[in-house]
Formats: structure tokens, sequence, C-alpha cells
């Protein structure tokens, strides 16, 4: 049997593959620079990144979310897409309609990198896409890229120079609270404040974008499911692993931890693991049906 990161034997079975399925996890951002806020390191301020991914959260504090989420929207414009990210567009680009990748990232790198987006899913919504916080409103502005996001955001928005520490990460700075009349309101409705349009913890995912994943997936066999930059801890997204296995796939997980025991105990017979950076792994990964990457560092 061949090794688990056995490349030539992957990429045979890459060039046998029909349909392949994507998921993607921060892990596909970090070379670009941007923090994954999961596991070590993965505090803003002294607060757990997911606390203020909350409605709650929004709700007891919206200029403190919004300072966070203005943070990743800058970071965000700040960097460029690495090679994974042009690797898996290529990958949409040859594949067609027998690619569909999901993306869990809402950093927007990866339309950035030319990914056809008849061929992509952003799960978790975008940081760039604003919505009311009025659930009974309903309005949404796609492709905002306004930075700061509103004048009293700016402090989010700061550059320093390499070495010095931005004075808001700094959690011995104290912050100056953001009055709530200094956030927008929705031009819609009059009264939600308007918040990132991203999934938050205790929200539902978009449904009639579940149901064309759902279709695409139960449309035909699926041979290759390739998972990349993610511990596939979060569901839904991580069930389209076991979806994929039940239509026949293989499963190939690219990520820094994909060789530890706790992640090749995930593994079957006939799938493959890559411990490294995606950024690295994936151009050579896939060169057989995307030929070497040009230009893009």
């Amino acid at each position: 049997m061949a090794l688990r990161n056995d490349v030539q034997a992957f990429q045979q079975a890459l060039l046998k593959s029909k349909r392949i399925l994507c998921l993607c996890g921060a892990g596909l951002s970090a070379s670009s620079g941007l923090p994954t806020f999961r596991g070590a390191g993965g505090l803003w301020r002294n607060y757990d990144a997911t606390a203020l991914a909350t409605p709650e959260a929004f709700a007891d504090d919206p200029g403190l979310v919004w300072l966070f989420y203005n943070y990743r929207r800058h970071m965000s414009l700040s960097v460029k897409p690495n090679p994974a990210h042009y690797a898996l567009a290529k990958l949409a680009e040859v594949k067609a309609n027998d690619m569909l990748c999901l993306t869990q990232n809402v950093d927007n790198l990866s339309p950035r990198a030319n990914h056809p987006l008849q061929h992509l899913r952003t799960l978790h919504g975008s940081l760039f896409d604003i919505k009311c916080s009025n659930k009974r409103c309903g309005w949404i502005a796609r492709g905002n890229f306004d930075d700061p996001f509103c004048p009293a955001l700016a402090p989010a928005s700061a550059d320093v120079p390499p070495g010095e520490t931005l004075p808001l990460l700094d959690p011995k700075q104290p912050l100056d609270p953001i009055p709530v009349d200094q956030l927008p309101k929705c031009p819609q409705c009059k009264t939600g404040l308007q918040r990132p349009g991203v999934v938050w913890f205790g929200e539902s995912l978009d449904g009639d974008m579940l149901q064309e994943v759902d279709g695409w997936i139960d449309s035909d066999r699926i041979d290759l499911m390739i998972v990349v930059g993610t511990s596939a801890q979060v569901y839904p997204a991580a069930g389209y692993i076991d979806e994929a296995r039940r239509k026949g796939a293989k499963v190939v997980n690219i990520n820094p931890e994909a060789e530890d025991r706790s992640q090749m105990r995930k593994l079957i017979r006939g799938d493959f693991a890559f411990a490294g950076d995606a950024a690295n792994l994936l151009p050579v990964l896939l060169e057989p049906l995307i030929g070497k990457l040009e230009g893009q560092t």
C-alpha cells in the first residue's frame, strides 16, 4: 500500500478523479499573513476571538466587535493571495463543473486569486458583505471595501512599522469605547445597526447555498475530497467529508498537523495526508492538472 504522504501516488489518484470536492479553512490563508485565531496565539487583546463572533457579543458591545472585524478587514486588504489560493483557482478552471470548493474563510482571498465564483461557496459569508443586525429586515450590501468601515473604527485600520505593536492590539492599553451612535445604521429599516456579513456562532448558514451544495454532492460520484488548512471540527462544514466518502471519495488532508497521530486516525485506506504549508504543497500536488504556477508568490 502506498504511503499516505506519497506525492506520486496522490497525483495518480488526482489524474483518475473526475469530480473533486474541496473544503478550505483558515490555514489556507495563513501563508498570506492572516492569523487563524485558533489554538496558540488565537487571542485578540486577551479576548478569545470566537467569543467576539456571536450575536450576543455584538448586542453587548457592537463597537468592540466592530473593532475586531474592522481589523480583520484591514488585514485581509493588506495581504495577497498565496500560491495555494492560485492553485485551487486554477484547478477550478480546469475541472469546471466537476469541482466545487467550499471555503470557511471570510477574507475574500480566493476571489482575489480569480477563483471562478460559480465553483466557489463561501460557507461563512464575507468580511466585505454588510448586513442589518435586525433579523426582520434582510438588508445586505455586498462588496464593501471601505477601510476603515466608518470613521470611528479608524484605530483598527492603522499601520505600524515592523517590530512595533499596533496600540489596538496591546491589551495593556485601554480601548476608548465606541458610542453606538457612531456606528452606521441600516439604510433600509433605519433601526438596526450594520454588522459584518459573516456567519457567527449560533447562526445558521445560508439555506439556499446549502441546498446548492447538497445538490452538487448528490448529483454524481465524488472521486476526491481535498481538505486544506482546517482541522474539520466545525459543523456542518466538517460533515461534508463524510458525505464525500459516502459518494466514493478518497480524502487528502493538507495541513501542518495532517500527519499527527490524532489526524491520521481519521483516515481510511486510500486516503492521503501531507503535513506542511498549503502554499508550498498544493502547487506541487496539483501540478499534473494545473501545470506550473508562474509568478504567483
